[in-house]
């Protein structure tokens, strides 16, 4: 690469200091992908970037993925390469952007981390009547029992339960609100704990769960609340709140197969999104089939 088309680079990057004020860990990241483009573009022996074509940039994303580089980092790596392009595209230096139609390997979905059901009820059945162990064990019901997202739970108002009902309204992405039902012993934990929260609640304070400081509970003292109950509890893996929410999507679907219910209650937008439960779903099946079926059992 010429020494003179490494000036476009600098102003690149002034522009997205100073017009579009992008983070610094943007910024970084940026400057990394481009300058392993150019290191490649150097390697190929390509002086210019009007020289650059997208047999380029689809050369050097399989070479990335080749050495290891996960597809949401090429997506990252790409969308650098896009946006410089557009850039010299508006300066008139490239007549097109060779990066535009370029996309990268999807990645393989982690499945998520769940709990049993006999690990679940270990985690729940935590010893103790002081107010702030009622108060964490509602906590875990009714993580449980709605599969609720942490920002969901952390947002609740006194004034969304419905105890006669046994139902509860939550917001969750986008805005939109939902009603979820409560299980029989998430709503008792619950009432349980409405009764002694007013000796840390303020008067004025709505929050359903409150600190010791009478204020609404924080998302990270509610996720080291719950990794405390849990090593307390003998559970010999890392446990968080979205495990609980993987845990009652997994289990619900074990046992009905609805997914439709399941994308309802979870308040998935996309279906697709549900569908990696299905996952969770056909393991415990194969189990099953291994451990029943007479022609799949291993000879003595």
């Amino acid at each position: 690469m010429q020494a003179s088309e490494h000036e476009w680079l600098g102003r690149f990057f002034d522009k997205l200091q100073h017009e579009r004020r992008v983070s610094p860990h943007t910024h970084s990241n940026y400057q990394r992908d481009l300058n392993s483009f150019i290191q490649f573009l150097d390697e190929q022996a390509i002086a210019t970037w009007t020289d650059v074509h997208e047999a380029h940039v689809r050369s050097y994303t399989a070479k990335r993925h080749r050495g290891g580089l996960s597809g949401k980092s090429l997506q990252r790596s790409l969308s650098a390469l896009r946006t410089f392009f557009n850039f010299l595209l508006v300066e008139k230096i490239v007549r097109g952007n060779p990066a535009q139609g370029v996309r990268a390997p999807k990645s393989a979905r982690k499945l998520p981390g769940t709990l049993d059901v006999d690990q679940t009820a270990r985690l729940m059945d935590i010893p103790g009547n002081d107010p702030l162990t009622i108060r964490d064990r509602a906590i875990m019901e009714l993580f449980y029992s709605s599969g609720l997202r942490l920002s969901e739970l952390v947002n609740i108002d006194l004034g969304t339960i419905d105890f006669n009902e046994a139902m509860l309204d939550v917001t969750g992405k986008g805005n939109k609100t939902r009603r979820l039902p409560i299980g029989r012993q998430a709503i008792t934990a619950l009432r349980e704990w409405v009764k002694v929260r007013g000796q840390y609640a303020a008067i004025e304070e709505t929050a359903l769960f409150v600190s010791q400081r009478g204020t609404r509970l924080s998302p990270r003292n509610i996720q080291e609340r719950l990794r405390n109950w849990a090593i307390k509890q003998g559970i010999d893996i890392h446990v968080h709140p979205h495990m609980l929410r993987h845990s009652f999507a997994s289990h619900i679907l074990e046992s009905s197969g609805d997914l439709r219910a399941v994308q309802e209650l979870l308040g998935h937008a996309d279906i697709s999104t549900t569908q990696i439960y299905t996952h969770l779903d056909f393991q415990h099946l194969a189990k099953v089939y291994d451990q029943a079926h007479p022609r799949a059992k291993k000879k003595p």
